[in-house]
């Protein structure tokens, strides 16, 4: 009784005076493990462990690619997380805004679309302290919309800790399929909207699960290697997914003024063992059969090769492409074989995917739906395992 009374006094004292388990060495705080405390942290590398591209800012830690997020374990019996919405956030426009998913213990507690500046969850509460791990993602893509995880908020025993990495890290470069595009739709009558995109529900989410790998996403709807999608055959130069690869992310929300593609990405410090390629069904409403056009798109997918083996330089590259259509195939298979033929790369090598059925139902704008995104990464996830032995 006398050591329950202890902490809850402690506690109060610690929320008084607005202590925090992060900042400078000269904020930081010493926290009795033994003692049941309310600390509150901001999720830096220190306490928590970076799921896909993400970046540091004052006031927590953005997110904007499909799937970004962080993972966390502790030992308590509260747990509230606080999510800011970027500096564009608008929640009239309820189309565009970030869908949220945090987990307790694997389990899904919140699914929710973030509509204001700031919005607290209180993910995990009991009256007995337990050990929990708690992992918060990204559902929606960075083109409409980014937010950052604020505060922590954590009634504990010691402070909040990073989860351990996987053996294998895989990072997957696509478009819309990648992002879980409309996978929450009805059907393929329903547009699109970030409240039905779903990147947990992703081939490139589910591959890495299969695997028991971490994972990034570097994924935007519209993209290609030459190619944003066109209605009308003329190229759009807007999606060329390469002027992006080598950013945090991309799309229009700013955190503190600054968008996502100004910021570099640090390759050296987040090194991936295995990179999936999965881009040309935008390229392919370009291309359509011209001969000419597809050698372009052969052209560029051998280039934009060589900017991901120089941005990791150890790393196994898979060529992907096949879910929403296969006839761009060819040039891929073109594309590696040409770049090996050139480099003497043999870590680089090509994969189709079946493509679609329509028994197997669709998301919104005749994107893969669910089942479809599923057998996907069971193929990929057998293909990975028969290449590399994981």
């Amino acid at each position: 009784m006398v050591k329950k009374i202890i902490a809850i006094l402690l506690s109060i004292a610690m929320l008084t005076v607005g202590l925090t388990g992060c900042g400078s060495s000269e904020n930081e705080i010493e926290i009795d493990e033994d003692v049941l405390s309310v600390n509150s942290f901001l999720p830096t590398e220190k306490y928590v462990k970076k799921l896909g591209r993400t970046e540091e800012v004052d006031s927590g830690l953005w997110l904007a690619y499909s799937g970004s997020g962080a993972e966390f374990s502790f030992n308590g019996t509260k747990a509230t997380i606080t999510l800011l919405g970027d500096d564009t956030i608008n929640s009239e426009d309820w189309n565009s805004v970030p869908r949220i998913a945090i987990y307790v213990n694997d389990e899904l507690v919140i699914d929710e679309m973030l509509m204001d500046e700031s919005t607290s969850f209180t993910v995990f509460e009991s009256e007995t302290a337990q050990d929990c791990v708690i992992r918060i993602v990204k559902l929606s893509e960075t083109g409409n919309s980014t937010c950052v995880i604020g505060s922590i908020e954590v009634e504990a025993y010691g402070a909040i800790k990073p989860t351990e990495d996987k053996e294998h890290t895989i990072e997957f470069v696509g478009d819309s399929i990648t992002c879980g595009y409309g996978v929450d739709a009805e059907d393929q009558n329903s547009s699109f909207s970030t409240r039905t995109e779903n990147a947990s529900k992703s081939y490139a989410y589910l591959t890495a699960q299969l695997l028991d790998a971490d994972y990034s996403l570097v994924s935007k709807s519209g993209h290609g290697i030459i190619s944003g999608y066109t209605s009308d055959g003329t190229i759009q130069s807007w999606g060329v997914m390469s002027q992006f690869y080598e950013c945090f992310g991309s799309g229009s929300g700013t955190v503190g003024g600054v968008t996502p593609d100004s910021v570099e990405w640090d390759f050296k410090n987040n090194p991936v063992d295995l990179v999936v390629i999965n881009l040309g069904t935008n390229d392919y409403s370009y291309t359509g059969t011209d001969a000419d056009k597809q050698a372009e798109y052969k052209t560029a997918y051998v280039e934009f090769i060589k900017t991901v083996r120089d941005d990791n330089p150890d790393a196994y590259i898979i060529c992907a492409l096949g879910i929403m259509g296969n006839e761009l195939y060819p040039m891929v298979e073109a594309a590696v074989s040409e770049y090996a033929a050139e480099t003497g790369d043999d870590k680089v090598t090509s994969f189709e995917f079946d493509v679609q059925s329509a028994s197997d139902g669709y998301g919104a704008d005749w994107h893969p739906s669910e089942v479809t995104q599923e057998k996907s990464a069971e193929a990929l996830a057998e293909f990975i395992k028969e290449w590399l032995g994981w």
